[in-house]
């Protein structure tokens, strides 16, 4: 390996998996830490906020007074380890040494929640801000941190429009998911929603005077179902994806109180993983337009009785292109002459929607995110690290 790991990244990384901000709490610690680190360096943090001011975006120009600028974007927040069975403390951040691990030469893992997803990213960039302070690069490096990308890429909206209303407009972004360094150029959507059917309960033997709620809502699962089936069947494939077709399920059904009492209630929540060329939106409408068919049925019982929709998620799917410039930097940079296509979703849709050319590319695996033992190995930061030493010293995007 041509590049070790600076002592000061691995400190980094490891103070930012010791700090607990899973998306439930506030993750305040950690904006407070990375706004001082960058204070120190004479670098103004912009913040941005949730409604009642728990959790905060933090956006800081590095760089200050070179046009438009190239974002380093990661998330705070981190999934929960519930029920999970770990080995050790998911906040130890602790390293560990693992003979024969493949990707890594030495064999040396830093493990806790968030590791790879995504704290070893922001780790390094905070490790390395003073070379972009001090970069002769004709452009700055904007550093974005959002929150509650867990739950729907929620922060980072706040963070966007607070950008564009600042007239901030960087010229690329570079989102630091976990791809093994490999830059990502697409991924799929995450729509999920709530489903609510509001029936009529009455005694089990009088059923004609009723509206089962847990019925209506099987006949609306049973849709989903059939249009998962339906977009395996005949939707136009996308190569490079390992499901190469959009995909629908439930996740979740509750409803009724007894054997013997119709129920009045049910709910169910589901999602929809669309293809970059799919719609989700037009996927969602055929599944409202089947439960008003069948609220004229229920309704013919009980006027009150319908179904209702809560959104829960939106996070919009990601399409680039191997010839962007930033995919080129991003490749340029990582030293990697592919691309990849990735499975989960990220804030890369919503960047891109802003009109600021995105790619993926960050440290890890994804296949150790939210998992028990959660790592990323010190071989992929370093890497990562090289990645930020030679983005310093760029002078031009693609």
């Amino acid at each position: 390996m041509p590049h070790a790991l600076s002592s000061r990244a691995l400190e980094m990384a490891q103070t930012l998996v010791r700090m607990n901000t899973v998306s439930a709490n506030s993750n305040l610690e950690l904006i407070d830490f990375a706004r001082d680190h960058l204070r120190g360096l004479g670098v103004r943090s912009r913040l941005t906020w949730n409604a009642d001011k728990t959790k905060a975006n933090l956006f800081a120009t590095l760089g200050e007074g070179k046009p438009a600028g190239v974002i380093l974007s990661g998330h705070t927040d981190t999934v929960p380890w519930d029920n999970q069975d770990w080995s050790a403390d998911p906040l130890s951040g602790s390293v560990q040494d693992w003979p024969g691990d493949p990707d890594d030469a030495s064999g040396a893992r830093l493990y806790g929640r968030g590791s790879a997803d995504m704290k070893g990213f922001i780790a390094v960039a905070l490790a390395n801000a003073q070379h972009f302070v001090e970069s002769a690069s004709p452009f700055a490096v904007h550093l974005a941190l959002s929150f509650d990308e867990e739950t729907g890429c929620i922060g980072v909206r706040e963070l966007i429009a607070d950008m564009k209303e600042s007239g901030i407009q960087p010229m690329a972004c570079i989102i630091g998911e976990p791809t093994n360094m490999v830059p990502a150029i697409a991924h799929k959507g995450v729509y999920r929603w709530r489903c609510c059917v509001r029936g009529k309960e009455a005694h089990s033997s009088l059923t004609p005077e009723s509206v089962n709620a847990i019925e209506m809502a099987a006949r609306l699962v049973g849709k989903v179902r059939d249009m998962a089936e339906g977009f395996e069947a005949s939707e136009p494939r996308f190569d490079g994806f390992d499901v190469p077709f959009s995909t629908a399920s439930v996740g979740q059904f509750h409803g009724g109180i007894a054997d013997n009492v119709v129920p009045r209630d049910a709910e169910f929540r589901y999602e929809f993983r669309n293809l970059p060329t799919a719609d989700a939106m037009v996927m969602q409408e055929e599944l409202i337009a089947y439960a008003r068919q069948l609220e004229s049925g229920m309704r013919r019982v009980a006027p009150d009785a319908g179904v209702s929709f809560e959104t829960i998620c939106e996070v919009p799917s990601f399409l680039a292109s191997a010839t962007d410039p930033v995919t080129r930097l991003a490749q340029r940079l990582a030293g990697r002459s592919e691309t990849t296509l990735v499975a989960f979703g990220t804030e890369a849709g919503l960047f891109k929607g802003a009109g600021i050319p995105t790619v993926v590319c960050g440290p890890g695996s994804i296949t150790q995110a939210h998992q028990p033992d959660e790592y990323v190995t010190l071989e992929q930061l370093a890497r990562c690290e090289l990645f930020m030493r030679g983005l310093a010293m760029a002078r031009s995007v693609g």
